[in-house]
């Protein structure tokens, strides 16, 4: 097979570069990208560290779309030749390697960190039975790898809009009884930059490696939204 890699570092253009490997069962493109740099290429940049899909430090856009390159084997995709490009945007440190700054500013401009109430123990857990955390039992789930701000294209349009992982992780902090910043978030969320601009598109939804929907994160803030006006 024949790996089409985007290179890039400070100072040069932009370039593919092609590399060819020899598929073998059960390769995945991060192993395929690790054998490149021991071997052929010890200049190729890429990140990763738990390599079994729980950390999301490898995500990547592999033939058109974002995924974990430590999940995604050689063989079932479709092409004998393979494009492997960086997240879309974030800034480029260097070939596959992007500057996640721009998820961590999204994240503190919507106030999507917890901000204990007055009150209730700040880190009282929530029963696992319980209405409360039932309602946010799958968006809590996000390890914050970007691959949803990559596929929106809202985010691509709007610097200021928030996109779907912050979305998501205000949706749970609004519905967390223990945080007493719903009042400072809402504002923010009702802004003309935040929950009006996405579209519903769901190229996050489509994307997430962890199954959650910010989609539906996003459309249940709206609906929060619209009933406090009455």
């Amino acid at each position: 097979m024949v790996l089409r890699v985007f290179r890039w570092d400070p100072g040069t253009g932009e370039r593919v570069q092609e590399y060819r490997v020899t598929a073998r069962e059960g390769m995945t493109v991060l192993d395929a990208l690790v054998e490149i740099q021991r071997g052929s290429d010890p200049t190729l940049a890429f990140r990763y560290a738990c390599r079994v899909g729980m950390c999301g430090s490898c995500a990547m856009v592999i033939d058109g779309r974002e995924r974990w390159a430590c999940r995604t084997l050689l063989a079932r995709l479709p092409r004998r030749t393979v494009s492997v490009r960086p997240l879309y945007h974030f800034p480029l440190i260097r070939d596959l390697v992007v500057d996640l700054e721009p998820f961590r500013r999204r994240m503190l401009a919507t106030a999507a960190t917890f901000e204990p109430a007055e009150g209730p123990a700040a880190f009282a857990a929530v029963g696992r039975d319980t209405a409360e955390r039932r309602q946010v039992a799958a968006a809590i789930e996000c390890i914050g790898c970007g691959m949803c701000l990559s596929a929106c294209t809202m985010v691509a349009h709007d610097e200021r809009f928030p996109g779907p992982a912050a979305l998501n992780r205000a949706f749970t902090l609004q519905l967390d009884s223990r945080d007493g910043a719903h009042a400072d978030r809402a504002t923010r969320l009702r802004s003309e930059d935040a929950l009006v601009r996405c579209h519903a598109q769901a190229s996050c939804t489509a994307v997430c490696p962890m199954e959650i929907s910010p989609t539906d994160s996003i459309l249940s803030l709206r609906r929060r939204a619209i009933l406090a006006l009455f």
